[in-house]
């Protein structure tokens, strides 16, 4: 007879192993199942971590976890071609523990991560794609590798696959994702001194600074693009939605190469040396896009439950938190003896009343707000960098006139009518 584990947990992102840590703690015995080379391998992420999340898991886990900065700077640059306005708060007392977030490199976090799964009995195993779920009488049973006699048993599957969960389709959770509803983001690793980068970014060794980019970083179209402190390295990356990378027929890696040179941005990578290229698809639907996450035998967790809030750049967090609750679930069905849907339904409970589904709750409407709406991007964020030039330029006209010239050339094309409803239409989707 094939092998049978309490938990098999398919995927080795944050999501898959914050619920594999969290079950084998527990005494229970857990099959973790990687694709990848290693855990990290296959995984994209701007670069950051938040403290909160992970602390729940691993207590105290940045006085050993291989981190990057503590973040003390978080910038929010409004692009225009030539020109920025900038926004952010920086402070001190981010650089200090217990911290607030970090950058990371996905590829040496997600391998310690895993690591501490392994020692806490995780069985780990690399390079093996699930192809199906093994559903009995209508309960998920375990799962088919493609390895020989790759058909292993548990009492509850871990869906953690990620964005596009084949095996969540297959059990029929979630219909097709629309382009609407994924981004796809590319994003570089380039290498550059420590002294460079304290320089360029005003840090000193042990500090770090996030960038998030609007406007012009995606030629107007819906989407972001970021820039994170390393200790020796910068994360670059830019993404749009997939229907608006159609629409504008944008090419993923020329858009990247657009933004390193742009004139705001190319300062800060000179004698930079490219070590990596990524390539992810992300989660943007959205509350709308969250599918079933819970059936007999079965619950999905993190990117492969849509757990991504795009307004505030927050998934691994959302991914650890929903891995922890699953792993809950588990271990008192397990219990129970119980792992029925009605039993294991207690984890949809916790997520619904959770931040993660609230937050995404809140910002339900802004994506298909902003998709439907390219003015935001394409028109009032050159209009406020023209609107910051002329007001800070010193040039012997009164600061009043200034004012209502600005005003004016703001409501000069839609009227003002029209841009309080532009107004009113962007705080309805983020209010």
């Amino acid at each position: 007879m094939p092998e049978k584990f309490d938990v098999i947990v398919v995927g080795a992102g944050p999501a898959g192993t914050s619920c594999a840590y969290t079950c084998a703690k527990a005494g229970l015995k857990v099959l973790q199942i990687e694709r990848g080379e290693y855990p990290g391998s296959k995984n994209v992420m701007g670069g950051v971590l938040y403290r909160k999340q992970m602390e729940e898991i691993i207590p105290e886990f940045w006085k050993e976890a291989p981190l990057e900065r503590p973040v003390i700077e978080q910038r929010i640059w409004m692009m225009d071609q030539e020109s920025v306005v900038t926004f952010g708060y920086k402070g001190l007392e981010w650089g200090q523990e217990p911290y607030n977030n970090f950058t990371v490199l996905r590829a040496k976090f997600d391998q310690w991560f895993a690591q501490k799964g392994v020692e806490e009995g995780v069985l780990l195993i690399n390079e093996t794609v699930v192809k199906e779920c093994i559903v009995d009488n209508g309960k998920v049973v375990g799962v088919r590798t493609d390895r020989p006699d790759g058909e292993v048993y548990a009492d509850v599957v871990v869906l953690a696959d990620g964005v596009n969960s084949l095996l969540g389709k297959q059990l029929g959770f979630h219909r097709e994702f629309r382009p609407d509803e994924v981004a796809l983001t590319v994003m570089e690793v380039i290498n550059l001194p420590k002294d460079k980068i304290n320089d360029r970014f005003n840090l000193s060794d042990n500090q770090g600074c996030t960038i998030e980019i609007f406007g012009d970083a995606t030629k107007g179209n819906l989407g972001t693009a970021f820039i994170y402190t390393n200790k020796e390295s910068i994360n670059i990356g830019v993404g749009t939605t997939l229907s608006s990378m159609i629409k504008a027929k944008l090419k993923p890696y020329e858009l990247l190469d657009y933004l390193k040179n742009h004139p705001m941005v190319k300062p800060l990578l000179e004698g930079g040396e490219s070590a990596e290229y990524l390539a992810h698809l992300i989660p943007e639907g959205g509350y709308y896009s969250v599918p079933k996450v819970v059936g007999n035998g079965v619950v999905v967790v993190g990117d492969a439950a849509q757990l991504v809030n795009a307004i505030h750049r927050e998934g691994s967090n959302m991914a650890m938190a929903s891995g922890k609750m699953a792993a809950e679930t588990i271990i008192a069905a397990k219990e129970k003896g119980d792992y029925s849907e009605a039993t294991l339904s207690k984890y949809k409970d916790a997520l619904y009343n959770s931040f993660i589904i609230k937050d995404l709750m809140k910002y339900k409407d802004a994506t298909h707000t902003f998709e439907n709406n390219p003015q935001y991007f394409k028109e009032y964020i050159p209009l406020m960098n023209r609107a910051a030039s002329k007001f800070f330029t010193v040039d012997g006209t009164p600061k009043r006139e200034k004012q209502k010239e600005i005003i004016k050339s703001v409501t000069s094309e839609k009227g003002t009518l029209g841009v309080l409803k532009d107004v009113y239409k962007a705080w309805k989707a983020v209010k």
